[in-house]
């Protein structure tokens, strides 16, 4: 934000200071905001649609103006139109809301949730579509607090608390309903006219934009946010305390399980935000997975996650539907992976150290270890991910038949605090990003910062076999994928959760490990060799849910032969 775009607020506000202190009359009367005329909460509607447009819709315009010849009045027209339909629009759902009581109230809480919205989405160009919108009802609060700053409070100073305070200090008209409902109408269906009339006038353009960049609406504040707020609300109300429809049945354990000597221990590792670009066993320039690469681990290159946010991803991956039939309200809607296993009597355990298991262990046993009083691992604040093994063998040792499928969900890399994921020991990546605001910090400070939470992830990863090592009354073995990648700055994004049809790859690829004992792939007839040859392969997160059912030999009708990774490779 230049300080030339501020000079006419700082004059205004000079204007109304000189005001006040002029004459001698009681201080009441001195108010500027006394003697300026009443004003009707149709024409604060008005003020408050163009303030949103102007100040608030930078990104919209950017995008929706790009590529443009601005040599031809056309793209001027244009331009101009498409303003003046979203400012029309905009009006509209506020004359619908606001009136003589509300209007004040309403107006405020849009100024503070329209400017943070407005902050991260010039900030980290966040979309605010559904998927984001639920992605940050479901932050906790120890991961939002890591998101404030001086430039945000600055931020929320100059576009908030300001235009609150102009906001509270007008008086507004009054007008008996029997006037005021005729004239309210009027505006509302003026404002809808302009609208629809606005965008007729360039409907050719507009509509190639809407239909070849239908994630650009996102950006349009705050509509973007309200409307994927209400879908949100719409969804989860429609779905509170219904069962989730049954997808278990039918399942039930294979042949193979009879003929086996030792119960199974299988450890599937979810983890979060890091990128198939900085794994070290897919190539990276650097060595951020030393400890693996020294394991006979199958590695998976060309993996590929389901959504850009833990929101979308997780519920996908565990899911019938997946990346390729992805519909949120039947996923979130069935019975997950995790209750077919648990159906067939392996017992299921979620250990999580981030914000939960997103609707996927519902009914199961969840464990959240994130706030834990280990002093060697936890702050107070947030643990490092080794707390995922503490007390393994208590768990272990719970099981009735001994059969256990426990899934780890890591904090990982979660950012934009890179710098606290790992510990000091594992800071091999200097200098780095030591906080949370990434615009202090030069890219490469980033980088080292989140590499070094790669190191650690690396490190997790390799004392979880070794723990399964030590399992030797166990067949053992673990998987570990991640949720979704992250953007370090590329194309000048940050963080995650864009739209995936526009998401760069940096994203959407991600990292897939694999690790058998060799009394696992002897138990289960899988042959290590052939695994590691097709891991040369595309995978994705839709391969998860039927890899894990022919791998553990799980019988049922949702069983996708073409979508298991191992099928080629059993006995």
């Amino acid at each position: 934000m230049s300080a030339s775009s501020l000079m006419p607020l700082v004059s205004a506000l000079k204007m109304f200071q000189a005001a006040g202190n002029a004459g001698t009359a009681p201080r009441s009367s001195l108010s500027v905001f006394a003697r300026l005329p009443a004003i009707g909460v149709e024409r604060l509607g008005i003020l408050a649609s163009l303030f949103f447009s102007l100040a608030c819709n930078h990104l919209f315009f950017s995008a929706a103006l790009a590529n443009r010849d601005w040599s031809q009045p056309a793209s001027w027209f244009f331009a101009f139109a498409i303003f003046i339909a979203i400012t029309a629009l905009q009006s509209a759902g506020l004359f619908i809301v606001l009136n003589r009581w509300s209007a004040k109230p309403v107006l405020s809480v849009l100024f503070i949730v329209t400017a943070a919205a407005t902050y991260y989405m010039n900030k980290y160009t966040v979309f605010f579509n559904t998927e984001m919108v639920r992605n940050i009802l479901r932050t906790d609060v120890k991961e939002a607090s890591e998101l404030f700053s001086l430039n945000f409070c600055i931020y929320m100073f100059i576009y908030a608390a300001l235009p609150i305070l102009l906001v509270w200090k007008l008086r507004l008209k009054t007008m008996p309903l029997r006037r005021a409902i005729p004239v309210r109408l009027a505006y509302i269906v003026g404002a809808i006219v302009i609208a629809a009339g606005s965008t007729l006038l360039v409907f050719q353009d507009f509509s190639s934009l809407m239909r070849n960049q239908k994630e650009v609406r996102f950006l349009i504040t705050p509509s973007n946010y309200l409307f994927s707020l209400t879908r949100v609300v719409a969804v989860d109300t429609a779905q509170a305390n219904v069962p989730k429809i049954p997808i278990s049945g039918d399942a039930k354990l294979g042949a193979a399980w009879g003929q086996r000597a030792k119960p199974m221990l299988f450890v599937l590792v979810v983890g979060e935000t890091t990128r198939a670009a900085n794994w070290g066993l897919n190539g990276y320039a650097r060595q951020t997975t030393p400890e693996l690469s020294k394991l006979d681990v199958v590695n998976f290159p060309h993996a590929t996650s389901c959504g850009t946010n833990t929101e979308v991803s997780v519920p996908c991956m565990f899911s019938t539907y997946g990346r390729r039939n992805y519909d949120e309200k039947e996923i979130r809607a069935h019975e997950s992976l995790l209750h077919i296993i648990d159906h067939v009597g392996l017992k299921t355990i979620w250990r999580d150290n981030q914000a939960g298991c997103k609707g996927v262990c519902d009914g199961l046993e969840e464990q959240r270890l994130d706030s834990s009083k280990n002093a060697a691992l936890c702050d107070g604040e947030r643990c490092f991910d080794e707390i995922l093994l503490d007390n393994m063998d208590g768990e272990i040792h719970k099981a009735q038949n001994g059969n256990l499928f426990i899934v780890l969900h890591m904090l990982g890399n979660h950012g934009p605090s890179y710098f606290r994921r790992y510990p000091a020991a594992m800071r091999t990546f200097t200098p780095t990003c030591d906080t949370s605001d990434l615009s202090k910090c030069s890219q490469q400070e980033i980088v080292n910062a989140y590499d070094n939470g790669v190191l650690y992830t690396d490190h997790f990863l390799a004392k979880t076999i070794s723990y399964l090592k030590t399992q030797t009354t166990y067949d053992t073995a673990m998987l570990y994928l991640s949720d979704h990648g992250e953007s370090l700055g590329e194309h000048g994004i940050y963080l995650h959760g864009l739209p995936y049809s526009i998401a760069p790859k940096e994203q959407t690829e991600i990292p897939m490990v694999m690790w058998l004992s060799q009394g696992f792939a002897s138990s289960f007839g899988l042959d290590k060799d052939c695994l590691s040859k097709r891991s040369r392969n595309p995978v994705s997160h839709d391969n998860l849910f039927h890899s894990i059912l022919g791998m553990l030999q799980i019988e049922s009708k949702h069983y996708d032969k073409t979508l298991d990774m191992s099928a080629g490779c059993r006995a």
